[in-house]
């Protein structure tokens, strides 16, 4: 059984509002055992909802549509299904009455253009609604000789997920006659190019591609690393487990090196929970970065466990007299080292990671846009790393967070 999604709404083509209720289908469909393999948006035009709709169940069992059930000349999904089920669309008087049960419960004057809502494709069965005036819909439809379906719910968060869980999914499985599962896992790496970890992994993927289950992708998340994920389908949730567990360790022989993290780890979780675990505790010092890694570490709950402060260090005065770096060039791995060590002294840190760097638009003490030095203290050890980071201003510095922190967790694995 294939089920895609269809969001519909101008709205959405103009960044206005972010397409979320498609992620959430996404999910709801694989956790469900059921395979989506397109999503879509189209705007608020009658013809091209009706062409959009109808390309995609020539390749689909169903389609989801999201959106475009409210009552303004605009909301067209119940015309654009008419159109593709090849009928009228007709009063449907229930309906009606809970719209006007509705507006009178709350007080309020009903518009008669809310009995747009009414309407309903001939053969069609309606989604009761219980959170909106808009109903969903169940539509059946024959597309090249074979039965196929269309869904619609509201574009309004809480009223789709509450009909996709009341109504679509159990049709949808019952549709499907078979019970399977769909997981999937993230591993989370740093450290390497995209083509670089696709080459490192090929001998997997070469296999993959020819037993076909589970199925493995990159997704490259900028400053947030590498995901590569693993996504297998089986009759049970413990069956589908089984098979993830034995590709991971081998996607893990092969690159377990820049793994950091799986799933929802982010870097700095990973490095606040290896420290927990340790008993150490850790202060910062940032120059380049301005305080971002301390954003980030204090984005984790819990980080008060570890996470003892920052200096942001930002004026060379500030690494002289607070952090006590000798004075000259501050943009070296020497400055990094002192200001490790100078973290660890003003914030009573058991563990310090220090940044300092070139950001750019010009160079410093010498030193090219994209150098970053980084500087570890543990206890009395101290090491430091010169790096050139890529990209303009803003992504250097991201790039700059995230690479001192795996700094950072592979000195406390070592």
């Amino acid at each position: 059984m294939r089920c895609d999604v269809l969001a519909v709404g101008t709205e959405l083509l103009l960044g206005q509002i972010t397409d979320t209720n498609s992620q959430w289908i996404g999910e709801q469909l694989a956790a469900a055992g059921i395979d989506s393999l397109f999503q879509a948006k189209v705007g608020d035009n009658l013809a091209r909802v009706e062409t959009v709709l109808r390309r995609m169940l020539a390749d689909a069992d169903a389609v989801i549509m999201c959106g475009g059930l409210g009552p303004t000349h605009d909301d067209l999904t119940r015309d654009a299904i008419a159109a593709v089920m090849g009928v009228e669309l007709q009063h449907d008087e229930g309906v009606a009455d809970v719209i006007r049960e509705l507006f009178a419960a709350r007080g309020r004057r009903m518009a008669e253009n809310n009995l747009r809502q009414a309407q309903v494709p001939v053969g069609a069965t309606v989604i009761p609604q219980t959170r909106g005036t808009a109903p969903g819909l169940i539509c059946p439809v024959i597309i090249d000789g074979v039965s196929k379906v269309i869904y619609a719910v509201p574009g309004v968060p809480h009223e789709m997920k509450d009909m996709l869980q009341r109504a679509v999914l159990p049709h949808l499985l019952q549709r499907s006659g078979e019970a399977s599962v769909i997981i999937s896992r993230s591993l989370r790496t740093w450290g390497e190019s995209e083509s670089g970890l696709n080459e490192r992994l090929d001998p997997v993927i070469e296999r993959l591609e020819t037993e076909g289950n589970p199925t493995l992708a990159f997704l490259a998340s900028g400053w947030e690393g590498i995901k590569v994920r693993l996504t297998a389908k089986a009759a049970t949730h413990a069956e589908a487990t089984t098979i993830i567990d034995r590709w991971e360790a081998e996607v893990r022989s092969l690159v377990d090196d820049i793994v950091f993290g799986v799933d929802d780890d982010t870097m700095e979780s990973v490095v606040l929970q290896m420290l927990r675990d340790r008993g150490l505790s850790l202060g910062l010092a940032e120059s380049v970065t301005g305080g971002l890694v301390a954003g980030r570490i204090t984005n984790v709950p819990g980080a008060s466990d570890v996470f003892r402060g920052c200096v942001v260090s930002y004026a060379s005065e500030v690494k002289f007299d607070v952090l006590g770096v000798p004075e000259g060039p501050v943009v070296s791995e020497a400055a990094a080292a002192a200001m490790a060590v100078g973290a660890q002294r003003v914030l009573g840190a058991d563990v310090a990671l220090s940044l300092t760097g070139v950001a750019g638009p010009a160079e410093q003490d010498g030193m090219p846009v994209g150098t970053l030095c980084v500087g570890i203290a543990i206890g009395d050890a101290v090491m430091t790393r010169a790096l050139r980071m890529p990209g303009l201003r803003d992504q250097m510095r991201q790039m700059s967070v995230i690479s001192a922190l795996d700094l950072l967790r592979r000195a406390l694995t070592d």
